[in-house]
């Protein structure tokens, strides 16, 4: 048994995710001490551990939800989490891969209160350092020597071609002036639900669980993939950069298609005609035109509606939750993971 085997009674989500954090990091770290020097740098710097200059930095590496949700998946299946601690890893790779692309795509200059890492080192070393990680998340799980190894690439590599979809459909949104509610959610359940449902599988594969209770695991991390969405997509437009590390109205900044966008847009009211003039205006938005923007979108509906999506997600993550007949000290945390991975103020 290690320290990552030793769970304290009723820890809170926030005492998870620095479990988690504490526990992976170790890990990650010496997977990607193995890429190549040029490789390495980057993805250092991406991860807050140093600055652009190899300097010791100890900066925000995110919050580790997707390798708690594996190292919990293993967990609740009666596994443990060293099992799953090169999925664990994986997931976090594989994250980490897509934020470094996406900020090349959406030309996105700050993460984590700090420059992104192609904004410090130019577009073509970050897409490569992206690369890099992906291919590292694979070669993880190949020599963890688990059994479910060649199955856990699978599940991962169907999870990362459906982000990819979705990405893709989300960079389309942005030259659409058509974009239906139902074809953003689709990208939404792509893009996110499909990595944080591919932890809870990975990590319920790699610590022994049965085929139905893989499945119900990772329904309960797809659903609440989309419901961590929704909540992310308010917080691209209302929450507090602070936080989120991101500036205010940033999403309205850069004109995505996001949840509450798409809904307020197709929402059929005054509000939404207003939106649509702004939103394809041929001219660079001040504040007061996205403060404007956001109020359009509260008026539509659309805030509450995307409030109440995310409500009722999480909700439906539960049924499978409990449908995988977990431990129950796994299944209270990875609950609890879920509410604070779906609050407003995270």
């Amino acid at each position: 048994m290690t320290d990552l085997d030793v769970s304290p009674a009723h820890r809170s989500a926030r005492e998870v995710l620095s479990w988690s954090r504490a526990g992976v990091d170790p890990a990650l770290r010496a997977a990607v001490d193995r890429l190549p020097e040029s490789m390495r740098g980057i993805a250092g710097y991406h991860f807050g551990w140093w600055d652009e200059h190899g300097r010791p930095a100890g900066a925000d590496a995110g919050k580790a939800i997707r390798p708690a949700l594996a190292l919990l998946g293993a967990r609740a299946v009666g596994g443990s989490v060293e099992q799953a601690l090169p999925a664990a890893v994986a997931v976090e790779l594989v994250h980490n891969f897509s934020l470094l692309h996406d900020d090349v795509m959406d030309g996105d200059t700050t993460r984590r209160h700090r420059p992104t890492a192609w904004s410090v080192f130019g577009v073509n070393p970050a897409v490569l350092a992206g690369d890099s990680l992906l291919t590292l998340s694979l070669d993880v799980l190949a020599g963890s020597g688990n059994p479910g190894a060649q199955q856990g690439i699978r599940v991962l590599s169907t999870a990362v071609q459906q982000l990819l979809d979705g990405q893709s459909a989300d960079l389309a949104f942005e030259e659409r002036g058509d974009v239906r509610l139902a074809e953003c959610v689709r990208m939404a359940e792509c893009k996110t639900g499909s990595l944080l449902g591919a932890a809870c599988a990975l990590g319920a594969l790699f610590g022994g669980g049965r085929p139905d209770q893989v499945e119900h695991l990772r329904s309960f991390g797809e659903r609440m993939g989309l419901a961590f969405q929704f909540v992310d997509d308010l917080l691209g437009i209302w929450g507090d950069p602070e936080v989120t590390g991101k500036p205010v109205f940033s999403d309205l900044q850069n004109r995505k298609k996001s949840l509450p966008v798409v809904a307020a847009l197709t929402s059929d009211t005054a509000a939404a005609r207003e939106l649509d003039e702004l939103y394809h205006a041929d001219r660079q938005l001040t504040g007061a035109d996205l403060a404007r923007a956001a109020d359009l979108i509260e008026v539509s509906g659309a805030r509450a509606w995307s409030q109440g999506r995310a409500d009722d997600l999480l909700a439906r993550a539960r049924v499978h939750l409990r449908a995988a007949e977990p431990v129950e000290s796994a299944a209270r945390e990875l609950d609890a993971v879920a509410r604070l991975a779906t609050r407003r103020d995270r």
